[in-house]
């Protein structure tokens, strides 16, 4: 595969966990320039994008791609929040709390996420008038 290019700010998401699926319905659903493409980590775009930024495979975390770089935890959390519509934005001022307090919080749900939300067997298939968002 070709080196990636991030046209568009990417979401990568964990595709077989329902909290992050849901979250990646609540960003579709509040993205309505379409401004996000999405790809799940498991997928080959996602891989190969954690192997150009140099991110580990087995990552626990959501990951915006956007201008050459590669956003992790609650800044890519914070970084998404600031381009929804509604309340949203103004998230975004969270971002001045350093990234260790912020993430102590971020890092405790993602551990629990399977136990509480669960998780499928397959990754989460878009509604057709998103699939043009979902890069393969």
């Amino acid at each position: 595969m070709n080196t990636l290019t991030h046209d568009l700010p990417v979401i990568l998401f964990d595709g077989v966990c329902n909290l992050c699926s849901g979250a990646v319905q609540f960003i579709l659903r509040n993205d309505p320039k379409g401004r996000f493409r999405f790809a799940s980590l498991q997928s080959a775009y996602g891989r190969e994008s954690l192997r150009q930024f140099g991110l580990p495979e087995d990552i626990s975390t959501i990951v915006l791609l956007e201008q050459g770089r590669a956003y992790t935890q609650s800044t890519a959390a914070l970084r998404i929040a600031k381009r929804l519509r509604g309340v949203w934005p103004l998230t975004y001022s969270a971002i001045l709390v350093p990234p260790a307090v912020r993430n102590i919080v971020y890092r405790w749900i993602a551990r629990n996420r399977y136990r509480w939300f669960g998780k499928s067997e397959q990754c989460m298939l878009p509604k057709p008038e998103y699939r043009n968002r979902f890069l393969d």
